[in-house]
Parts: structure tokens; sequence; C-alpha cells
């Protein structure tokens, strides 16, 4: 039997006035998921999560984070999830040591056990060094870092983070991503990461729900959104042989699931149904011709994401 999901969102929506900033949505999160809840701004992805914390209610539907109802019992999800706004906000004249240490006194976290699960998490987080000077000081990446260490002061079952790499340079979103990824891997922590950032929600995330106008369009891994999207040209393989001439590529359109061959720089894309890699290369040889390189093409999230929102109106607020 399957365990019950950590996130559960059953026909969720969400209205105001004559605006749906949320519509229908169901999705469920396994336990130690990176889940990727991707979509540009003004999507609803906000709404959607200020739901799943108990702060607004929805207008329908139910939610269930960790087995708990946030509309009944708000502070008890806020017990068991950590939130990391896009902008983290912390008091300019502490450390990041000693804003840690307030964070633990409102959690009521005992001092000495406070201070020990602070420099640990400053330590996992990189910024040691930086554990006893102003808040103030720290750039966007420092404190995105320090915001980390911030929701995992109270040892959250869940971790929810909205565009948590906006305006971070390149070095501190890597750092972060690799941070988030082994929170999940090691520590058993489940990872809601909503953004509209296609490379780094690629890079870490197990599944990606597609997120439009308050609905989710499409959700699953890249593969699986791409065979939803591509349908019948969901694989393309590309193939380097010679010779390359017509009565060889007639044997390659007559493939079961082959659609269509197009001519490229130095081959032929191949553009199919299902992987029919290994056909493909038996065709090429038993043709007499020789076969120098073939590999499949995946669609990647950047393709998928345009795709599904090409021509789609996704200018409406949150």
């Amino acid at each position: 039997m399957a365990a019950p999901a950590v996130i559960e969102l059953d026909n969720l929506c969400k209205t105001y006035g004559d605006h749906r900033a949320v519509d229908h949505l169901s999705l469920s999160i396994q336990k130690r998921e990176i889940f990727g809840l991707l979509g540009p701004n003004g999507a609803g992805k906000t709404t959607t999560i200020l739901m799943m914390l108990g702060l607004t209610e929805p207008t329908s539907g139910s939610v269930r984070v960790c087995g708990i109802d946030p509309v009944r019992n708000p502070i008890e999800v806020k017990r068991k999830v950590g939130y990391l706004p896009d902008d983290v906000g912390f008091y300019h004249h502490m450390t990041g040591l000693e804003n840690l240490l307030y964070t633990a006194a409102l959690n009521g976290i005992p001092r000495a056990e406070a201070e020990k699960r602070a420099w640990e998490l400053l330590e996992k987080v990189n910024l040691t060094d930086a554990a006893r000077k102003k808040a103030g000081t720290y750039s966007r990446g420092m404190r995105q870092r320090l915001g980390l260490a911030d929701v995992l002061m109270k040892r959250p079952e869940v971790i929810i983070l909205d565009e948590p790499t906006l305006g971070i340079d390149p070095e501190g979103v890597r750092e972060l991503l690799r941070l988030i990824r082994n929170l999940s891997r090691h520590e058993g922590i489940t990872v809601l990461l909503s953004s509209h950032q296609l490379h780094h929600v690629q890079q870490i995330c197990d599944r990606v729900g597609l997120f439009v106008g308050g609905r989710l369009l499409a959700e699953g891994n890249i593969e699986r959104l791409a065979q939803q999207l591509f349908l019948q040209d969901a694989y393309v393989i590309h193939v380097v042989a010679s010779p390359l001439d017509a009565s060889l590529r007639s044997k390659i359109e007559a493939i079961p699931g082959v659609n269509k061959v197009e001519q490229t720089e130095n081959g032929w894309d191949v553009y199919c149904q299902t992987d029919v890699s290994a056909a493909i290369s038996q065709t090429i040889i038993e043709a007499g011709s020789s076969l120098f390189h073939l590999s499949r093409r995946d669609f990647g999230l950047d393709e998928i994401y345009h795709r599904y929102f090409e021509g789609r109106d996704v200018r409406e607020g949150e």
C-alpha cells in the first residue's frame, strides 16, 4: 500500500470577486520528493502556497499538509512546515546567529539546543564565517542561505520555497540548489519549489507541475511531460551514417512508430512516437551503411514550457 501523500490538494479553488486565482487544483506530493511548481508570474503559485500554510482560506476544495487541514489547524501546519519567501526579512541590526537564535526562541527551543542547532545549520549553509556579522550586511544570496537555515531550525518535515533563486548570482544559485537537493536526499525533507526559472527547476526537481491561470496544465517528470505534449513526436533520434540515401530514408520511415525524417547539417533527425533507436540502427546496418553516431535527443523543460504556454494569456494576477 502506497504511503499517504505529504501534501494533498483536492479540487482546490480560490476566488477574489470575479477572479479565480486557483482553479480546481488537485495535486499529490510524496515524502522526500522535490516538486517544482512552475509557471509565470501571476499564475497563482503564491496563492496556492498561502492556502497550504493556512494564511488564506480556500473558496472550495481541500488541503492536507502532513495529514493536517491548515484551515482548521494552521498552527499545527506551521510547526511542521518551513516557508522561505522570495525575499527573506531579517533583523538587520542582529547578526546571522542572533536571528537564528531568535527564531529558535519563538519556536520554544531551549537555548543550549538552539545554539548547537544554529551552528550546525550555519556550517551546512556555508555561513560560519559570517555568523557574527550583521544580517544587514549580507548579500541576497547570503540572506537566502540564512533563510534556509532559519526555516530548518524547527526541523520541519516540509519546506516550501517561493522563488528562492530570484536575484542570486550563478554561483549562489548552484550552492542553494545543492543545499536543497541534499536536504531532500539526506534528511528526508519534502520540498515544494515554486519558480519561473526553468533551468533551476529542471536541475533538482523529481517532478514538475506546469501552472498557469490558476490551473495545473500537466505534471510529471520531464520525459512524461514531453510525451504528453509532443504526442506523436515524443522522441527525436539523431543519426549520422554513410551513405544516407533515399533508399535508406524510405526504410527508416517505414519503421513502426516513425513519423518523419528530417535532414540536418551532418545527418538525420528521426521523429517518432516511441524510442526506436534499436530498430533504426538495425535497419542502417542491414542496408549496408556505416553507422557513426546515434543518440536520442530529449526535450528540455524550456521547450516543454514554451509549447504549453504558447498562445496562452498568462497575465492574470495572483
